[in-house]
């Protein structure tokens, strides 16, 4: 079997390519007799449609960490990995009913923006250091490396050259055209990654049934490999602190996707470019209806691959070549890209820039998102008040070179990790638990003080720190060391949640004596009603999201 790229798979990605430029550049030109503003750079000119929010927020979201962190998680751990995306349906709706509404109500560009609304500039800038810091050195770094890594496995692209090319690709039409031009591709994107990703799940499945079909394959896997399956986790499970069982309903998945959805600019920047607050909520919705597919996308070609890789007869069957490059227990992300290479030729390049218009539409999303808090609340606060629009976008675009340039530094330093999707995790963990804290108390608690926030946000990072380090990691080589046991990181990030909001609201209530702050919002119920189809389609999403809990519940 041949696992090279053939001609076809070369002009399939050619195509994709210049299809995508081709659009982007459109996009990021200038109207005639128009100089693009801040706006237009930012946040699209305030005129995406909901279809245009909906795909895109599915393609800054699924990226490498998905496909290749993702699928290598599914072949370490199973199906319990799905609950990121399956319980990211319903924090969706949550998001869209009860955050989005006060967002655009106050018509901001950033998420720091709305802190130094509620709060205080000095809050805003915190926060806007530590996002700048989080997307270029873990989040843009992460995405290079895991898509030089499938490049490196699938076409023998050394990885630098490889993180080079993505950056490149990325660069060529989002730093000049901004979030207009990214949405716009994105919905192109989507299609790509939605039908490349579901052929390599039909070759996964139907090697496994040795050409007898999709259907007959997740039978055969689901036999085979029944522990994968289970949603939830027992503490007997290897995979336990990653997927801490019944916490991972009721603890801090909760608040990695609460963060996620809601507070994270990259993400949220899509419906705060909408023409309504409607069309947001119906884009919402959309991606909502999406991220319940994901799974099949990109878990189950995981599980599949640990299923062949563990049956003699079954990897017998794909010759000498699949032993290359072949993954293991201790490198597992290997799975996805182990897959794409036995492909028939066209498919091949099809599932390849699924995997490429994954990385790269989440790339300019991360770029765009850096640049704009870069540029509106650092750089326009301390640097340069009186900016132009004709400025503020040019530092905009220098903002995001030099973060994309940082990322691809630093990227190659990442080689080695294992399931990098939960190394991601984990450390965005450290951040996410006390910016959910200050945003849920400074929404919905109009006693939440500017002082209490502060405080909130410099001790979340020590508190997280304790729980991941120790007091185990200090009792370490003492006698002390059986005494504590380890804690699930998802568990450590519902504790420094809960403490950073204890922390909060002592120094608020102290500080106040109970008396709203100045700042607090005035929230009316008029602000949080929903139309009859965004219910009906939230209730729809729900009742989904039981049937599947229920059916892999083990």
């Amino acid at each position: 079997m041949n696992t090279g790229f053939e001609t076809l798979d070369y002009v399939v990605f050619v195509c994709y390519a210049i299809l995508i430029l081709g659009v982007g550049l459109w996009m990021s030109r200038d109207k005639k007799g128009h100089q693009k503003n801040a706006e237009d750079y930012f946040l699209a000119s305030k005129s995406l449609p909901w279809w245009a929010i909906g795909t895109s927020l599915i393609a800054a979201n699924i990226s490498a960490e998905q496909f290749i962190g993702m699928s290598g998680s599914g072949f370490a751990v199973g199906l319990a990995i799905s609950s990121y995306e399956w319980m990211a349906a319903i924090t969706l709706i949550i998001v869209g009913k009860y955050f989005l509404p006060i967002f655009i109500e106050k018509g901001i560009y950033t998420i720091p923006e709305f802190v130094e609304k509620r709060f205080s500039t000095n809050l805003k800038t915190i926060l806007a250091v530590f996002w700048v810091a989080l997307y270029v050195f873990v989040n843009i770094t992460s995405v290079l490396y895991l898509g030089a890594l499938a490049m490196n496995t699938v076409m023998g692209v050394d990885m630098m050259w490889a993180i080079i090319g993505l950056s490149l690709f990325a660069a060529a039409y989002s730093l000049y055209g901004g979030l207009a031009s990214i949405a716009w591709t994105d919905s192109i994107q989507v299609v790509f990654l939605v039908f490349g990703g579901l052929a390599t799940t039909y070759l996964a499945l139907n090697t496994v049934s040795n050409g007898e079909g999709m259907v007959e394959g997740l039978g055969i896997i689901y036999d085979k490999a029944p522990s994968k399956f289970s949603m939830i986790l027992d503490e007997s499970n290897p995979e336990y602190l990653n997927l801490p069982g019944i916490g991972v309903l009721i603890g801090g998945l909760w608040v990695a996707n609460l963060y996620y959805w809601g507070f994270n600019q990259y993400i949220i920047q899509r419906a705060l470019a909408a023409k309504s607050l409607k069309e947001a909520q119906k884009g919402i919705l959309l991606a909502a209806f999406l991220k319940l597919l994901i799974p099949f996308i990109v878990v189950i070609p995981g599980i599949a691959a640990y299923v062949i890789v563990n049956d003699p007869e079954m990897l017998a069957r794909l010759g000498a070549d699949g032993l290359i490059n072949i993954p293991s227990d201790g490198a597992a992300d290997k799975a996805y890209p182990w897959l794409i290479q036995f492909l028939p030729t066209g498919l091949k390049g099809l599932a390849f820039v699924a995997l490429t218009a994954a990385i790269v539409s989440s790339l300019a999303s991360m770029l765009n998102s850096t640049s704009t808090i870069f540029t509106m609340d650092i750089y326009k606060q301390y640097i340069n008040k009186n900016s132009d629009d004709k400025n503020t976008v040019k530092v905009g675009r220098i903002t995001a070179a030099v973060a994309l340039t940082i990322g691809a530094i630093v990227a190659p330093l990442l080689g080695g990790i294992n399931q990098a999707f939960q190394f991601i995790q984990e450390y965005t963990g450290v951040v996410s638990p006390g910016i959910l804290a200050i945003f849920v108390l400074g929404l919905f608690w109009k006693k939440t003080t500017n002082k209490a926030a502060i405080w909130g946000a410099l001790l979340s990072i020590p508190i997280a720190m304790f729980f991941k380090i120790g007091p185990k990691g200090w009792a370490a080589g003492t006698s002390l060391e059986g005494i504590f046991p380890s804690v699930p990181f998802l568990d450590q990030m519902g504790y420094t949640t809960l403490l950073t909001m204890a922390i909060i609201a002592l120094i608020s209530w102290f500080q106040n004596k109970g008396v709203d702050d100045s700042k607090g919002f005035e929230l009316r119920r008029e602000t949080f009603k929903t139309t009859s189809t965004f219910n009906i389609s939230a209730f729809a999403v729900m009742i989904v999201l039981v049937f599947l809990y229920a059916f892999f519940w083990k």
